[in-house]
């Protein structure tokens, strides 16, 4: 499996995760239901690289970068290291210590798959 396959699997686990985490914490509000809209449109770029791989990994690179900021953004703010107003939104109804692990468990993932989407510079 080449590199940008394994990126697109990475922003469809990614995906997943949210929404069955979204689904099983959170009441439905505007937040969560943004939030499934927002999975659904990675899911679809994921889908569409994965069904033709030659097609342009511009979209879902941005798709995963961005997923990045907001979980890195809810694990300093859980992590008590800036103060954003959101640990409400980034904790939902989990304890303050599993809410801080998710973030940095989907942030990590989340930076792997831009790594693993960014195109690489020809060898040699």
């Amino acid at each position: 499996m080449d590199r940008t396959r394994l990126g697109a699997w990475a922003v469809v686990v990614l995906a997943v995760a949210q929404a069955v985490a979204s689904l099983v914490s959170v009441r439905p509000d505007e937040l969560s239901v943004v939030g499934a809209l927002l999975n659904a449109a990675a899911g679809v770029s994921a889908g569409w690289l994965l069904l033709r791989p030659g097609r342009s990994r511009w979209p879902l690179t941005a798709w995963a970068a961005g997923f990045f900021g907001w979980h890195a953004l809810g694990l300093v703010t859980l992590a008590g290291v800036v103060t954003t107003e959101l640990d409400a939104v980034f904790a939902g109804s989990w304890p303050r210590e599993p809410a801080t692990a998710y973030q940095a468990v989907l942030a990590t993932l989340a930076g792997f798959a831009v790594h693993l989407l960014l195109p690489r510079p020809a060898r040699g």
